[in-house]
């Protein structure tokens, strides 16, 4: 090994160590069920905010915006906008009423309003196919990162990652994740911010150089390729947009807050975190129209952040300032692979696995919740290793057209409308999830056509999300008969804030 990877493997070291150190340190606080699943539901909004963030900005946010932006321009703003507004139609439409259900889970949720084991199968299904589709990129950027810094065979990344977040799962459950993430974003801001503020300054101290030769201008229209690149550009925002509300890892975090006002809060401020962190991606692609010509050549854009520090500044300053951003997007897999991990596991842990453990065993659901994560991790870690090149950036895109294909219509649905029915959700589910998760998959396969058809199934969300949509509405019409008889009570529940249900109920017994 060079002496040019020593700050890279000590980078990796340091972010391992850090992080399992403090998720053994959250372990002493996890002893009960809602430990596992939920941290007891006593996460404070700035703590949980910090932790969101942390498990939010994953290997994409960290290193696929900047090269998306480098060989995309313009056009690719969609995506940290997308993912940071997310946020603001969770805050609107879901984020207190779903902290109000009083579930652990999306499968919880789900059977709780419709009162059907065959909704709630069907979540736990796809809780599990959209945190596995988001876990492949999250392994696959960590092989990136780690043969960029050290030289490392592009496999011993997603093993490290796999290990490490298995081990800190095991321990705590979202007890003690819950403290590693709310760490792992501060260290991302950092690693992202300063080494940016030391390459601006390197550039202005050079000149202001312009960009040379880079594929893409930076200011070509958002919808440029005509009507099927204003297609593209609108169902990625449909994507994006809709998509944070349905991601398994994101929607569970809301039910740790202690309270709908906490979720609010909650909300408002991973909005301020996520654009504080989304300001600096765009500065590195910026620099890399400069002197990033040879990483787009070469195809290897992803790695813009990784290498660009190298690129601009030589010598020991160059390698210390990539072995910072080599943390970060350490730090980036490990939290997010993490928040998803503990997602799945949860559903695996209550549909699954708690069945091969017998129930009067002391600590059985902790070992079930181990089991789980143990499956959780293998199987997208061994699709990792399999499947060829995977774009970080659009792979993490199609797994929210997944999440607003599916998820989005079941709990805006679920929390505003008295009239779904249990065939109603079971059908959107089904055209919702085989159309944007057909499309995946043909994606992650490979396949490669042209024209609209290949940008139907690039860009899924533009006519999957509706068509979930309209089949819900459609067919629970037609099934009206079989809405469940607690609908309306359960619907108060989920639009009264707590305070005034404890004073309803100090009323009546008064």
């Amino acid at each position: 090994m060079s002496t040019d990877a020593v700050p890279g493997l000590v980078a990796v070291l340091a972010v391992t160590i850090a992080t399992v150190a403090i998720g053994t340190w959250g372990l002493r606080f996890s002893r009960t069920t809602s430990d596992f699943f939920v941290a007891s539901r006593t996460v404070r909004p700035r703590l949980n905010a910090s932790a969101i963030g942390g498990e939010y900005l994953s290997a994409a946010s960290f290193l696929g915006v900047a090269g998306l932006l480098l060989v995309g321009g313009a056009d690719m703003l969609w995506y940290p906008v997308g993912w940071t507004a997310g946020y603001l139609v969770l805050l609107v439409l879901v984020a207190a009423p779903l902290r109000r259900s009083g579930a652990y889970t999306l499968p919880d949720f789900a059977e709780a309003r419709l009162a059907s084991r065959w909704v709630r199968s069907a979540c736990s299904l796809l809780v599990v196919g959209v945190g596995w589709l988001y876990l492949v990129p999250q392994f696959k950027g960590a092989g990136i990162t780690l043969e960029s810094a050290i030289g490392a065979p592009v496999w011993v990344g997603p093993v490290i990652v796999g290990l490490v977040v298995l081990v800190n799962v095991m321990s705590g459950g979202m007890r003690s994740i819950t403290f590693v993430q709310a760490f792992q974003y501060w260290l991302k801001l950092t690693a992202i911010l300063f080494p940016a503020m030391v390459l601006v300054v390197v550039w202005w101290g050079e000149g202001r150089p312009a960009g040379q030769g880079v594929g893409g201008g930076w200011s070509d229209p958002v919808a440029g390729g005509g009507g099927i690149g204003l297609y593209s550009t609108y169902s990625l925002i449909i994507a994006l947009f809709l998509g944070t509300m349905g991601l398994p890892h994101v929607v569970v975090r809301f039910y740790t807050n202690p309270d709908g006002r906490g979720a609010r809060r909650t909300t408002l401020a991973v909005l301020a975190l996520l654009g504080l962190f989304y300001v600096w991606p765009p500065v590195y692609a910026a620099l890399g129209r400069v002197y990033g010509d040879r990483l787009v050549r070469e195809g290897h854009a992803d790695v813009l952040v990784l290498e660009l520090p190298r690129l601009m500044v030589d010598g020991v300053g160059g390698e210390l300032l990539t072995g910072l951003v080599t943390a970060g997007a350490f730090a980036a897999f490990l939290s997010t692979a993490s928040g998803l991990v503990v997602a799945v596991s949860g559903v695996l842990t209550q549909d699954v696995t708690s069945r091969l453990v017998t129930a009067r065993e002391p600590g059985s659901v902790a070992t079930a919740f181990r089991l789980a994560a143990a499956v959780a991790v293998v199987v997208p870690l061994l699709v990792a290793l399999v499947v060829g090149e995977v774009g970080v950036a659009q792979s993490v895109g199609l797994a929210f057209a997944v999440a607003a294909s599916t998820f989005c219509p079941l709990l805006v649905l679920g929390i505003w409308w008295r009239g779904l029915t249990d065939a109603g959700a079971l059908a959107g589910l089904a055209a919702g999830g085989l159309g944007a998760g057909g499309a995946a998959v043909l994606n992650l396969a490979g396949v490669d056509a042209a024209g609209w058809a290949g940008a139907l199934l690039a860009q899924p969300a533009a006519w999957s999300v509706p068509l979930a949509f309209a089949v819900m509405v459609l067919v629970s019409l037609a099934t009206a008969s079989r809405a469940p008889a607690h609908a309306r009570r359960f619907l108060v529940r989920l639009h009264t804030p707590e305070s005034l249900g404890a004073e309803g109920l100090s009323a009546g017994r008064r």
